[in-house]
């Protein structure tokens, strides 16, 4: 069982022994690839998302194989810090694309005394065409796409270069942190070299705009390595730091998109058959905003991406994707009356019933070949009343678990959106309705709260908490607002509105 979304996989008995050490399988089991059964079987762990490949791999491309591509606009300081941090890493060439900035010269200079090649547009295009330019003008096999207000920590191109092994996959891409790691506290490299463009914020709001953006950066999508893909735990990675098979990128980024193209480039390789990696093994720093009006102003524009990327992706943006029965459960709950509390439990025991016969029937299927009636029949004629039908016990214990944990997950995606997508009608609401203006401030405490505790630094205490909570709050204003005012644009309202078929997209 794992995986984002959760699923549980029936493994053959063969696959077992795979990856059986003392007559069961341990959280910590390895596969080695071998062949081509152990082949197919870590395609399908690592698909599911149950099982990570490890970021290393013989067979990796070499560093000199990666052109790597600097898009900037009039940022002479920030451009010699990035290629500073790249001088050693091995890369084959550095392109940077000068995307119209005011004083070119001082960009060139940059670049010259760095040994970088400079390709320039006379009048800016946009982050994505500059991109497009610089990797339609290397030669790598392979383009690593970085940010001029980004800085690479030592190591950061192996791992990434490791998932490139596989010739399935097309992308991967490292963790971005800002400049120091506030779960460890040891200062990253980009500290030191920033130490003459970075200015600490002298406000109390700056602060606390900073501390927010180390632990809660949109940016950072932790530290745990994931398949990307849509509606999963990782649905996306930044273009602020990415490595790419020349191979795949095809047209390259959508240049009509000034947000958003990242997540488009990453699910058009996806819906192409490609695998796409997040490895965290491999850090990036980036140069966070702390200044509370820029800091909103971006949280905005990149909510305004959502509408295009709806109408660009059916079902991939949905503010919360839920199953039919979970949705029931939760909009019950939402009635606030004991009847419908009781009636939300109602729902949730029968689908505890529902999902342990569906997994009881799944491994009756597996055991029989497919089919759980065979599986019975075998024991009727055996005589052997065990035999006759596969355990209930396993199946309704993993039930009753599963069912919980997908209702609690869906009463956190609608708090979520309560508080983030749909904030502009839940404000609405709760001036005539107090069972809204009730469930969107307990939503927006709760949630606000649970997101402290689960980034909060060791000993932070109730002011730290608050200021968290005030961020968090201010973080999914602007970007509601960003969302609602791109629907608005786009005439569309396909960005707010909820998925609750309980299936993938196509």
């Amino acid at each position: 069982m794992g995986g984002s979304p959760p699923r549980v996989l029936h493994l053959a008995p063969a696959a077992v022994a795979r990856l059986a050490r003392g007559g069961s399988v341990p959280a910590d089991a390895r596969l080695v690839v071998t062949d081509a059964t152990s082949a197919a079987l870590a395609r399908l762990l690592t698909d599911a998302g149950v099982a990570h490949p490890e970021p290393s791999h013989p067979d990796a491309p070499d560093a000199a194989d990666v052109s790597v591509v600097v898009p900037v606009r009039d940022r002479p300081a920030e451009l010699a810090r990035l290629l500073d941090a790249l001088r050693g890493s091995g890369v084959g060439e550095v392109v940077v694309v000068d995307d119209g900035s005011a004083d070119p010269d001082a960009t060139a200079r940059v670049a010259g005394e760095r040994n970088a090649r400079v390709v320039r547009h006379p009048v800016s295009r946009g982050p994505a065409a500059a991109r497009n330019t610089g990797a339609a003008s290397s030669s790598g096999a392979l383009v690593a796409f970085l940010d001029s207000d980004v800085v690479p920590e030592p190591g950061w191109l192996a791992p990434l270069l490791g998932h490139l092994a596989d010739p399935a996959v097309a992308l991967a891409a490292p963790r971005i942190v800002a400049w120091t790691d506030a779960r460890s506290g040891v200062a990253s490299l980009a500290s030191t070299l920033a130490s003459n463009v970075r200015r600490a914020p002298s406000s109390f709001a700056g602060r606390a705009v900073a501390r927010y953006e180390e632990r809660r950066s949109s940016l950072d999508l932790g530290a745990r390595p994931a398949p990307v893909t849509a509606r999963s735990r990782v649905a996306y990675v930044p273009s602020a730091a990415l490595l790419v098979r020349r191979d795949a990128l095809g047209t390259g980024f959508a240049e009509d998109m000034p947000v958003a193209e990242d997540v488009d480039l990453v699910w058009r390789l996806a819906a192409d058959g490609w695998r796409l990696r997040y490895e965290p093994a491999s850090r990036v720093a980036h140069e966070h905003r702390d200044a509370v009006g820029p800091w909103l102003a971006r949280k905005a524009f990149y909510g305004t991406g959502a509408a295009p990327l709806a109408l660009r992706h059916p079902r991939r943006v949905p503010p919360v994707a839920l199953a039919p029965w979970t949705a029931a459960a939760v909009a019950l709950l939402g009635v606030q009356r004991r009847w419908s509390t009781a009636a939300a439990g109602a729902v949730t025991l029968a689908a505890t019933a529902r999902l342990a016969r569906g997994l009881h029937d799944a491994r009756a299927g597996k055991r029989a070949g497919g089919n759980p009636d065979v599986e019975r029949q075998r024991g009727r004629q055996a005589g052997n009343p065990r035999l006759s039908r596969a355990p209930w016990l396993p199946a309704a214990r993993l039930a009753a678990v599963l069912a919980p944990w997908g209702l609690g997950g869906a009463a956190w995606q609608a708090a979520g959106a309560l508080t983030r997508h749909w904030w502009p009608a839940a404000v609405a609401g709760s001036l005539v309705s107090r069972r809204i203006r009730r469930a969107t401030i307990a939503a927006a405490l709760a949630e606000g709260l649970a997101d402290w505790w689960r980034f909060r630094p060791p000993g932070a205490g109730p002011v730290d908490a608050a200021t968290h909570v005030v961020a968090h709050r201010l973080d999914d204003l602007a970007y509601g607002a960003g969302l609602w005012w791109g629907a608005w644009r786009h005439r569309t309202v396909a960005p707010l509105r909820p998925d609750l078929s309980g299936k993938a997209p196509s």
